[in-house]
């Protein structure tokens, strides 16, 4: 069986004096904020996110991306605490593509398992036909 993804959140509640916050020195008046996650989010989690986050319609002022264990907004000052409830959604969203995606896993492997199962009763029923007309017919 494939292994399932795992979810990541927001590390909460947010120590704000641990935070790294930076000016961009690519963007006018914006900043780089360091959010802490709870983990290094996998390959999965990573594909559903950058879905999420470039889909929203706040894309134009605001920009999100996964550091290790750390999500980096860029974004300016105005209407921080919109942004930060955006990035939550954003996460939330994320997390909810998981439950999916892990759903889809679990039900393929049902059907390969119950594929495999069919299978193999299969191969007992046509061995055990070869076996008796073996037994009906030849002399060993």
């Amino acid at each position: 069986m494939k292994e399932l993804a795992k979810k990541v959140n927001l590390s909460e509640p947010i120590d704000v004096s641990r935070i790294s916050i930076q000016r961009d020195h690519y963007f006018p008046n914006a900043y780089l904020i360091d959010l802490p996650l709870t983990s290094i989010p996998d390959h999965v989690w990573l594909d559903i996110f950058e879905n999420e986050w470039k889909s929203s319609r706040h894309l134009w002022d605001r920009k999100l991306f996964v550091m290790g264990d750390k999500l980096r907004l860029v974004t300016t000052v105005e209407d921080i605490e919109e942004k930060i409830k955006w990035v939550k959604q954003i996460v939330n969203q994320t997390n909810k593509g998981i439950e999916e995606y892990n759903q889809e896993i679990n039900a393929r492997a049902s059907r390969i398992e119950e594929e495999v199962k069919k299978q193999m009763l299969e191969d007992e029923s046509k061995i055990e036909k070869i076996r008796e007309i073996l037994r009906t017919s030849a002399t060993f």
